[in-house]
């Protein structure tokens, strides 16, 4: 019979707060932003005023650690879910800061109304009125007698009972005597049996990321710097959107301003570039694959505990080797030189905006293979060439779209073992084979999605080969890109809406061009066979109605540029289907010229 893994048990909320303060349960994710608005704060106290129930929370018990004299160090309760809940008893009750959305402290005050037993989130005019308790921490300070606050209401309202007063603030201090359900997980569970139970008992079914339990892990550690490292990642992952930011946290944190990362940091202040926006799991991704030779981020909290796989037991020596190689990691992910060339080789593969970047896992990967053969000592030139090939194919095959971890976990694993180049050959073999090229790439074409990534990498091509934009003579494809320009249908979507053509017929990617805003406007509906019979007009000196070329061999070299068949000036114009399936075999040539270019 299987053995319960978890206890199920229900604490008063005094007994909780009593934990936070003495820190025998960690609320690691108390420092990151709260992302409850004041409402939620107000209903939750409210609820909890009426004694309704306010949901279970989830700690999860660290491992017991053995130490050097031979002893177990008992761990900490985790909290994994509750931490926004947690967070607002203690700005609202015991009168703590938090920080909100904008990584700015503030303090969320919630006002009662002894009376109507009603609250509110506290603003000027609840402030103003003698009607209201401003602020509910007062009724909680370990000070306060409830009869000499009812006093002081009473003398403020005159016409009010005392009596009543007294027993609205009394039950208003017996929410702490409240019960709230903790599910306690046993320690040694493996993170895999933690998630499942999270997505089992949480109402919402929230899903929990594997990155949330590590930062958890990270943030709860006292010995190794954990606290500092979890705001090292944090930070520089809101540097990374708002740079502006920067100035904020001088102010906000001068503890860490203090530390070794906040200089390391600084560059941010002045960065633009949105090309590679981080997310605090991408870091971990990167950090931890790029100096453990893992992918498997549940693995990382085993050695962050001090997990020996070998012995199965825990040790403070590999929980304190795991923390330095983790700092080292995330050192090296924040490295301006590392992370600016990084961006620029992505750059340099054609994807010069983030709208062209499908896959936030596959540029990580990316960033992961780079600083492996910088750590190698690879050529400059043979890095950026692997970065970029192995990027547009994860791209083209939707390498880390399924399994993520496991793929990644495998690919770093035969990087090591086999080294790259002989692993990257025989997966560029197999993945971008000739019958990928001439026969699935063009069939895996056959899409309307606008966020395929086949069209992504063939618009990366065309600002990689410099290409023009559509009957353009001097606009670029990156022009176009960068100023988030039209996609104009080559056969126009209300022609074919008149044809009785739907949405996912009419906007098959292979009917896509780059092109300016006046020329598409200039086309409008027309057919093709009208529009591309008046630009060969315009090359044989007739009216230029469409962009500025005048040479048939400029025209024509512009529709090679985007893989139009040239028999768009004869059949293909009255047949759009096999227009599509000749302009997708072209797109994919391209694609391949364009890869081998890389």
């Amino acid at each position: 019979m299987q053995a319960q893994q978890y206890a199920v048990n229900h604490y008063p909320i005094q007994t909780l707060i009593t934990w936070i303060k003495s820190e025998d349960i960690a609320i690691p994710d108390i420092q990151r932003p709260f992302v409850w608005d004041a409402t939620d704060v107000r209903d939750l106290i409210d609820s909890m005023f009426q004694g309704y129930p306010v949901g279970f929370m989830i700690a999860w018990r660290n491992p017991n650690v053995r130490l050097k004299d031979g002893s177990s160090s008992s761990g900490k309760r985790i909290l994994i879910d509750g931490q926004q809940r947690v967070t607002a008893i203690m700005t609202a009750m015991l009168g703590r800061d938090i920080i909100n959305k904008d990584y700015k402290r503030t303090r969320f005050r919630i006002a009662f109304h002894p009376q109507s037993r009603r609250f509110e989130v506290s603003n000027p005019v609840i402030q103003k009125d003698a009607a209201w308790i401003p602020d509910i921490a007062v009724a909680f300070s370990p000070d306060i007698k409830i009869r000499k606050l009812a006093s002081e209401y009473c003398v403020k309202n005159p016409q009010v009972d005392e009596d009543a007063v007294y027993e609205s603030i009394e039950r208003l201090q017996g929410i702490v005597n409240n019960d709230v359900g903790l599910i306690e997980l046993n320690s040694d569970l493996d993170i895999e049996v933690v998630t499942e139970i999270f997505r089992r008992v949480n109402s919402m079914g929230t899903v929990l990321d594997q990155a949330d339990f590590v930062m958890s892990k990270i943030a709860s550690n006292e010995n190794y710097g954990g606290s500092t490292l979890r705001k090292a990642i944090d930070y520089f992952c809101h540097l990374a959107v708002a740079p502006d930011f920067y100035n904020t946290l001088q102010e906000f944190d001068r503890e860490f301003t203090g530390t070794e990362y906040f200089p390391k940091l600084a560059w941010l202040k002045n960065e633009k570039d949105d090309i590679y926006d981080p997310k605090y799991t991408d870091m971990l991704r990167v950090a931890f694959a790029s100096e453990f030779k893992r992918g498997r981020l549940s693995d990382l909290v085993a050695l962050l505990s001090g997990r020996n796989f070998e012995t199965k037991q825990y040790e403070e020596s590999i929980a304190a080797a795991s923390f330095a190689q983790l700092k080292e990691g995330v050192l090296n992910f924040v490295n301006e030189t590392h992370f600016k060339r990084f961006v620029m080789i992505i750059r340099s593969a054609g994807f010069v905006d983030s709208s062209l970047i499908g896959s936030q896992i596959a540029l990580s990967f990316a960033y992961i293979l780079y600083l492996t053969l910088r750590a190698q000592k690879k050529p400059e030139a043979d890095i950026q060439s692997a970065v970029r090939r192995w990027f547009v194919m994860s791209m083209l095959r939707g390498r880390y779209s399924s399994s993520p971890e496991s793929t990644i976990d495998y690919d770093i694993r035969q990087i090591h073992q086999l080294g790259f180049e002989q692993y990257a050959d025989a997966l560029m073999n197999a993945e971008l084979s000739g019958a990928f090229w001439d026969n699935l790439l063009p069939q895996e074409m056959v899409t309307s999605a606008g966020s395929s990534p086949y069209f992504r990498v063939f618009q990366a091509a065309q600002v990689k080969l410099n290409d023009k934009g559509f009957l353009s003579r001097d606009i670029t494809a990156q022009d176009l890109i960068l100023n988030k320009s039209d996609v104009h249908h080559i056969f126009p979507k209300d022609y074919l809406k008149k044809m009785g053509l739907n949405r996912g017929q009419y906007n098959q990617i292979a009917n896509f061009v780059l092109a300016q805003s006046e020329i598409n406007i200039a086309i409008g509906a027309k057919p093709p066979r009208v529009y591309f019979a008046e630009l060969l007009n315009q090359c044989d000196g007739g009216k230029k109605k469409y962009g500025g070329i005048t040479d048939l061999d400029e025209l024509k070299e512009n529709l090679r540029d985007h893989s139009i068949p040239e028999g768009i000036f004869n059949s293909l114009a009255e047949d759009y289907n096999q227009f599509l399936e000749e302009r997708r075999k072209l797109m994919a040539a391209k694609i391949k010229k364009y890869f081998n270019k890389l």
